[in-house]
């Protein structure tokens, strides 16, 4: 099981009251909310091994150069212009957060990756491509559908409330919602476009027509040579939208599709029975006042 941990936490900061807080009064509800999350998703799943997929750096500075609006509008306003540096825009309450959320998954055993210059979804590229079994992608994002591969037994987990309501999607839930397979989605979405990531898309190519073209010509490169074919059965509109498109349906795929490449450290990633640094995570615990979060999750993994 790869968790899209900054999707998870995000969704457990805006889920979980701020009126839960440590002795100090501190907030900690993006914490216990995490904690929450990923005992239910360990009751519910029974995952062998778990990774916590973390951004090292959530803008890279790679994709930006190919699509300088990419991410764009979540850059702090007070943030530098460069890509390399720029803070992404997040609550004041949630950033102090992340750290203690890194400090308890570390006391746990609990596997943490990141790699430097890439976004947490290549991280679970890189691993979903690693791994010689099943493996189950929790997240709230739907540009990882493009991993999924019934073959190979890869499902996204989409939370829908909380994590105990998930959307299980496999290539048949693609197919009957999109009409397209894993691979197939980052064609879709490059071509519609994603104003939550800053995609300006094909204009006037839209999620419908994207589906209908890719059915029709199997994929990206397949609609590109219909564009420029004079006797594709692409109309007038069409054909001009995507060939005047040419110039970011070069670089988009590079952007949309996830890295299967990234340096990613070889460390364990069997899910603990018992926390690797007891002394520490029962420091944590009393620090930020981790209560029936913690105890919940031990429980779960003890079990």
């Amino acid at each position: 099981m790869l968790l899209d941990t900054a999707s998870l936490y995000f969704r457990a900061y805006f889920g979980v009251p701020d009126s839960v807080r440590a002795p100090d009064g501190t907030p900690v509800n993006a914490v216990r909310g995490l904690l929450d999350f990923i005992a239910r998703l360990v009751q519910d799943h029974h995952p062998d091994d778990l990774v916590a997929c973390m951004d090292a750096d959530w803008r890279p500075q790679w994709r930006v150069e190919l699509i300088p609006t990419y991410k764009a509008h979540r850059v702090a306003e007070e943030a530098p212009g460069d890509a390399a540096t720029a803070a992404e825009e997040i609550p004041d309450t949630l950033a102090p957060q992340v750290p203690v959320i890194e400090e308890v998954l570390d006391a746990l055993g609990i596997a943490r990756i990141g790699s430097a210059g890439y976004e947490a979804d290549d991280v679970i590229g890189t691993l979903t491509g690693q791994a010689d079994g099943p493996v189950d992608i929790v997240t709230g994002d739907r540009d990882l559908f493009q991993l999924v591969d019934d073959r190979r037994g890869i499902r996204v987990l989409y939370p829908l409330k909380g994590v105990g309501t998930l959307q299980i999607t496999d290539e048949a839930w693609l197919r009957e919602r999109y009409g397209v397979d894993g691979p197939g989605y980052a064609d879709l979405a490059l071509l519609r476009g994603d104003p939550s990531d800053g995609l300006p898309g094909v204009p006037g190519i839209g999620e419908k027509t994207a589906a209908k073209l890719l059915a029709a010509y199997g994929d990206l490169a397949g609609i590109r040579a219909a564009a420029g074919d004079p006797a594709s059965k692409l109309t007038p509109s069409q054909r001009k939208r995507l060939t005047e498109a040419g110039p970011y349906l070069d670089v988009a795929p590079t952007v949309v599709r996830v890295a299967a490449d990234v340096p990613v450290p070889d460390v364990e990633h069997t899910l603990p029975a018992a926390p690797a640094d007891p002394e520490r995570l029962a420091a944590l615990a009393a620090r930020w006042g981790l209560g029936g979060s913690l105890q919940r999750l031990l429980s779960t993994l003890q079990g």
